[in-house]
């Protein structure tokens, strides 16, 4: 048996790897991008406009009266101030004029009309003016042939906006990983059916797929009795036909918990079986000689979503962050094992608390409704203090 932390380290070892597809643009979001994505041209490309109102050449100006000789809309092309002392009307992004260094709002200027002559004074303090306000300089975001997006990072509309503004049509991204969930147990009935007395209906399927569905994954199910040569030869053929596999029950040490013997005989290489925490401590985590990769999972609703979480998510996810909460109240847990504990979450003077749901055990999955995640207390001791900060698991 190893450690939560040991445990950790060898999924994060053994990652799954996926094929580089390239997809139309749109189809790409929610996708793992894999390329890194350069800037054509410099972002902005010109000097742009910022502010609808009036550009003009800061040294030349008399700000007594400013004639305005021209009006440069965005998407035309350059104009030329031709008298340094005048003014030209400019729209928010358009090009700077040539001539042109600094603009003022509409709000900030007095437009008359004489005529065919057109002509403004400022409404503040000329000494409010700065050299260059309201002007967008060429290149101050970034330059030609920069890096605007890192490969690896998971594509949302704000990324779909930058490649669109470089051109890109189609993009490289990583190809979702097929995933099959498979239950296995003789207790287990489909949701439409009747259960007879000693029966349950399946659950921990439509979870796992639910929380793939979360993160943009469609995975196939499978339910499998508890009986050797069938399980063989199905979990043959699934292991063939998908990258990962996510197995719940059959890991412990029942008389019919024929997992791990089955995989061990299909050929799989054991890499840990049984971490020291509390749910889930039979977990199993195995790869193939082809680098396909299996989660067996504990077969108890919240063994199984803890193990998910803490370990099978963060593998599929191309981005995690580590959180912390406070106890709100006083845990004892004596076992040498680390405890992961069910809890909503507050704020309380600007800090995350939580609330411990310490439930009927590692069945009770309905106390999962209550709450917002795990909170991660460590092996190293038995009393954990209000007001002490751990690890958390979030899963809402």
């Amino acid at each position: 048996m190893i450690s939560v932390e040991e445990a950790l380290k060898i999924v994060q070892a053994n990652p799954h790897t996926t094929a580089v597809v390239e997809l139309p643009l749109m189809a790409s979001v929610g996708k793992i991008l894999a390329e890194n994505i350069l800037a054509d041209r410099d972002f902005p490309p010109f000097n742009r406009v910022a502010m609808d109102g009036l550009a003009f050449c800061f040294e030349k100006i008399d700000f007594q009266k400013i004639v305005i000789e021209n009006i440069q809309f965005a998407g035309e092309a350059q104009k030329t101030l031709q008298d340094a002392s005048k003014g030209i009307e400019v729209m928010t992004g358009a090009i700077l004029p040539l001539g042109c260094d600094t603009v003022v709002r509409y709000e900030d200027i007095n437009i008359q009309q004489d005529g065919e002559a057109k002509w403004t004074s400022l409404s503040i303090p000329k000494e409010e003016i700065v050299k260059g306000q309201n002007v967008h300089v060429q290149g101050s975001d970034r330059h030609a042939g920069e890096v605007l997006l890192q490969k690896g990072i998971k594509i949302s509309p704000a990324e779909i906006a930058v490649m669109a503004s470089v051109g890109k049509s189609k993009v490289q991204v990583h190809s979702t990983p097929k995933i099959a969930i498979i239950s296995t147990g003789d207790e287990l009935v489909e949701i439409d059916k009747t259960p007879l007395a000693y029966q349950i209906r399946t659950s921990n399927a439509y979870m796992l797929s639910a929380a793939l569905r979360q993160i943009g994954i469609e995975a196939s199910t499978f339910h499998l009795i508890d009986e050797e040569k069938t399980l063989y030869q199905k979990l043959k053929e699934i292991i063939a036909a998908y990258n990962i596999l996510l197995l719940s029950g059959g890991v412990s040490a029942g008389k019919k918990d024929f997992v791990p013997a089955i995989l061990a005989d299909l050929g799989l290489e054991k890499l840990f079986h049984k971490v020291a925490q509390k749910p889930g401590k039979p977990m199993w985590f195995g790869k193939t000689p082809t680098g396909k990769i299996i989660f067996a999972l504990p077969g108890n609703p919240v063994s199984t979503f803890l193990c998910f979480c803490k370990y099978v998510l963060p593998t599929l996810k191309s981005e995690s962050k580590h959180e912390e909460v406070i106890l709100d109240k006083d845990i004892i847990f004596k076992p040498d094992l680390t405890y992961f504990v069910p809890v909503k979450t507050y704020f309380e003077a600007g800090k995350m608390m939580a609330k411990p749901f310490l439930g009927s055990g590692s069945a009770d999955f309905a106390n999962l409704t209550d709450c917002d995640g795990f909170v991660e207390l460590p092996a190293s001791t038995q009393i954990f203090k209000a007001g002490e900060v751990f690890g958390f698991v979030r899963f809402r």
